[in-house]
């Protein structure tokens, strides 16, 4: 019975589903995807800009094809941008339109961070 120990414990690991493995750029895709969420809620909140951000984050997800799990973790940072900034600016202030500016500047960075480091 030993000798078919092993062979057991390599079907099973045959039958396992194999973890997907993130590629380098996944953490600053999320971050871009949380910063595309934010700009998606503060600008019409500041009557600023007239990109549709949740479109292009959209396309964003579309061109990569990720796996159903990197998708949901894309989607769920685009979330987390929006409602964080949707709980704490209710009218655009002066604060409100500085970050604005800073996630700006910040989405710019990661996708040019992104294009040429990783961009085929």
């Amino acid at each position: 019975m030993t000798p078919r120990l092993p062979l057991l414990f390599a079907l099973m690991l045959l039958a396992t589903p194999a973890l997907a493995i993130d590629p380098p750029y996944q953490r600053q895709m999320e971050r871009l995807a949380e910063v595309m969420g934010s700009l998606y809620y503060l600008q019409p909140l500041c009557k600023t800009g007239s990109e549709d951000w949740r479109a292009q984050m959209s396309e964003l997800i579309a061109l990569d094809e990720p796996e159903e799990d990197r998708r949901q973790r894309l989607a769920g940072a685009f979330n987390t941008g929006y409602t964080g900034y949707a709980r704490m600016h209710t009218h655009c202030t002066p604060a409100s339109r500085e970050a604005l500016t800073r996630l700006l500047g910040e989405a710019l960075q990661l996708a040019r961070s992104i294009h040429t480091r990783f961009a085929e």
